[in-house]
């Protein structure tokens, strides 16, 4: 008879930690509960999760600490679901590397500002404990920020090496954090003397020649990319961001740029031609009920916002240099959009990649097919006007009912179906590119000699002329970018700040 090899669980070094669910820790969570210093603890828990991979520990942590804070991730898990899983944090590292080796500290951080979170990030060598105790207390007083600590196990006499796991509460007067260890299969949930804790993030990663560290988590002021995002889902994403970052720079330096003109000559002719897979608009999609229309106080609210947005794009001086750029034969020549910017042709794209994810389909959507599309306007309730996309999607010997709710600018759509000709009022290429050259870093432009050129630039371009909405969104797409051109540089590791604005 074959024998089979494996482990189940080990048994918790017990000094230095304190299993969870022991008389003596349950002592020791009665008292943090008594003082006020596990008010984290109970979302945090309502979210924790096992690690599904042996090295996906970093992984699990950040799903588990961006679904504490309630965080719209913007895309699906599965079915209808938007929510965090280990499997959609790929931003930074392909998930098979991550398999196979872990992931560092700096890329963990690096997922959490791809995530939309707010991240204040500390290797232990910059800090000291003094100021982790202090961190530590702060999210253990509150339930709107959450630590996670990197850590070597040797220091607690546990096995393995490096490991991330959330805090999920503090007691002052033992000086103990309790561990909610995503590695469930080996080790429960236990109470660690918070010394021995900063001992263990103060081993170095010999991938990287850091030390580990602890970030603070918490939840921005705002859902950050409610229209456009970043993806770097396609493979391209690395050459696309390099351009923007590294070659834009460059080339209106070592071109004669007089105009304005002329400076969108230089980017658009140059953009590599799959750029449109590097920056997109977030579309809301819905399975259509049967003779059901009405939207939810949740879908008008982001509706209602993505159209906000998209006014502000098209209300700003830039949005007009572009649209005449467009227009012109050089910009029609570089940038033909042709029927794929319809919004007919976009929803039917829309609609087969929603049957998709509706379906919780991971394949490709080419065995999708949208053959028809409807566009139907309506006042809602409230008297606002609602643009609505449905399209029939085909998949073998079956079909279903799917619904895009498309943000538009102002004035009426008239019900057009997809044969005939529409209004672009919906996000196209000119607001895309209006808003990708908004969110270049400052520095983009330093190479322009021309003073008053560049003076007219920085005008068009600054930030502070920005309505809030817009600013905010323009801001979060530039650290996306920055964000971005670390993982390229293979720099995250060494540069933990958040990305400047």
């Amino acid at each position: 008879m074959a024998a089979m090899a494996g482990l189940y669980r080990r048994l918790l070094p017990s000094p230095p930690s304190v299993d969870f669910a022991s008389s003596h820790g349950k002592q020791l969570f009665f008292e943090g509960i008594q003082n006020g210093t596990m008010e984290g603890f109970y979302r945090l828990v309502s979210y924790f999760q096992t690690q599904s991979e042996p090295a996906f520990c970093g992984l699990a942590s950040l799903s588990m600490v961006l679904n504490a804070l309630a965080i719209d991730p913007g895309r699906k898990w599965k079915g209808p679901w938007r929510w965090f899983d280990e499997s959609m944090l790929d931003c930074c590292e392909p998930l098979e590397m991550v398999k196979s080796r872990g992931i560092s500290f700096g890329k963990l951080v690096c997922l959490a500002h791809c995530a939309g979170a707010k991240v204040d990030a500390f290797h232990a060598s910059q800090s000291s404990i003094h100021d982790f105790r202090k961190y530590v207390l702060k999210c253990s007083t509150s339930d709107d920020c959450h630590v996670i600590s990197s850590y070597h196990r040797a220091a607690l006499k546990q096995t393995g090496n490096g490991h991330f796991s959330p805090i999920g509460g503090y007691h002052a007067g033992k000086d103990m954090a309790l561990i909610l260890d995503v590695a469930r299969f080996k080790y429960p949930p236990h109470w660690v003397p918070l010394t021995l804790l900063w001992e263990g993030m103060n081993y170095i990663d010999e991938s990287t020649g850091q030390s580990r560290g602890f970030m603070l988590i918490s939840r921005p002021h705002r859902e950050p990319g409610m229209l456009y995002t970043l993806s770097c889902k396609h493979e391209s994403w690395n050459s696309i961001a390099k351009f923007l970052m590294d070659d834009v720079p460059f080339l209106l330096k070592s071109e004669d740029v007089k105009d304005i003109h002329k400076v969108l000559s230089v980017i658009f002719t140059s953009l590599p031609s799959n750029f449109e897979e590097f920056i997109k608009w977030v579309a809301e999609i819905r399975r259509r009920e049967d003779g059901d229309s009405s939207l939810s106080a949740e879908e008008k609210t982001r509706l209602a916002v993505k159209e906000e947005v998209l006014g502000q794009v098209q209300e700003t001086r830039l949005f007009k240099h572009v649209s005449s750029f467009l227009s012109s034969s050089c910009g029609r020549q570089k940038l033909t959009s042709g029927d794929g910017d319809t919004l007919p042709a976009i929803a039917a794209s829309v609609c087969c990649q929603g049957a998709e994810i509706l379906d919780g389909k991971l394949s490709s959507s080419a065995a999708y097919c949208c053959p028809e599309t409807c566009t139907k306007c309506w006042n809602a309730e409230d008297d606002k006007s609602i643009t609505m996309v449905s399209g029939t999607v085909v998949n073998g010997n079956t079909e279903q009912g799917v619904d895009v709710l498309i943000p538009s600018s102002s004035g009426k759509l008239c019900c057009t179906c997809s044969s005939k000709k529409n209004i672009r009022m919906h996000p196209a290429s000119t607001d895309v590119l209006t808003v990708l050259i908004l969110s270049l870093p400052s520095t983009t432009w330093a190479g322009i000699t021309d003073n008053q050129l560049l003076a007219e630039i920085h005008d068009l371009v600054s930030t502070e002329n920005l309505s809030t909405l817009l600013q905010e969104e323009v801001l979060h797409l530039r650290r996306q970018l920055h964000i971005l051109k670390r993982c390229q540089e293979g720099k995250v590791d060494e540069d933990l700040g958040a990305p400047s604005s």
